[in-house]
């Protein structure tokens, strides 16, 4: 994958913050092995006191927040644990479901080999879904965390039976294209590939206050992969 240009992804930048769509396949942070090209180090290329305020999964897409100085980055870190930041994903779920605010309250707990489970032992974990649009075999679901638990979004859809496309760790099967479009055809030799190759997950939108207390609220355009999954189940409804 062609690294971006840090500056491309910047959605909203002030003196003390910087709030940027990150790319599906790129870690916030540095991963435990290898060298590989991760968010906070090209965000420290730009500005060479940057900190992650949070983090996004590899796959998940979306609005990250990132800090200039330290005050900000205290201040931000306080709004999270205080659970006074809102954050709004979409999800694209197997099953057509139809979710009015329906919150899931399912303790998580994390196991040695960076997965987690639904667990009542765990840490409390609470999401809110609603149903943004429904299709023939999926449902686009608008989640609300209340708590950041690891995978909290996609352990609270697969408990609701509602698992991500392509989330195979939760119970999400591919999506190929072939399975709703009848005239499908493929090459001689060629073997069909999953329509997307991540979980189908994206931060679309971040609000936080700011260190003069003004609110900000930064939405996140849709990457490619999702976009163009999503126009593609809905012309072949």
């Amino acid at each position: 994958m062609k690294q971006p240009d840090f500056q491309d992804l910047i959605l909203f930048e002030d003196d003390d913050y910087i709030v940027i769509n990150k790319p599906p396949f790129l870690a916030t942070l540095d991963e435990r092995v290898g060298g590989a090209p991760n968010i906070l180090r090209m965000a420290r290329a730009y500005h060479a006191d940057m900190q992650a305020c949070h983090r996004l999964d590899k796959e998940t897409s979306g609005a990250l927040a990132l800090a200039k100085n330290p005050e900000a980055y205290r201040h931000l870190s306080m709004q999270f644990e205080n659970r006074e930041v809102k954050k709004n994903y979409h999800a694209l779920a197997w099953g057509v479901h139809h979710f009015d605010n329906k919150l899931v309250d399912r303790s998580i707990e994390t196991t040695t080999k960076g997965k987690a489970r639904l667990a009542y032992k765990g840490k409390a974990a609470e999401t809110y879904f609603t149903t943004l649009e429904t299709f023939a075999k999926h449902t686009l679901v608008q989640c609300v965390p209340v708590t950041g638990r690891m995978h909290q979004i996609r352990l609270h859809l697969m408990y609701l039976q509602a698992p991500i496309v392509n989330d195979i760790l939760y119970g999400g099967e591919e999506f190929f294209l072939s399975s709703l479009k009848k005239k499908f055809n493929m090459k001689t030799g060629e073997e069909e590939q999953p329509f997307i190759k991540r979980f189908a997950l994206h931060a679309a939108q971040l609000s936080f206050a700011r260190l003069d207390g003004e609110g900000v609220t930064v939405e996140a355009p849709y990457p490619k992969d999702f976009r163009v999954l999503v126009e593609n189940l809905r012309q072949l409804q």
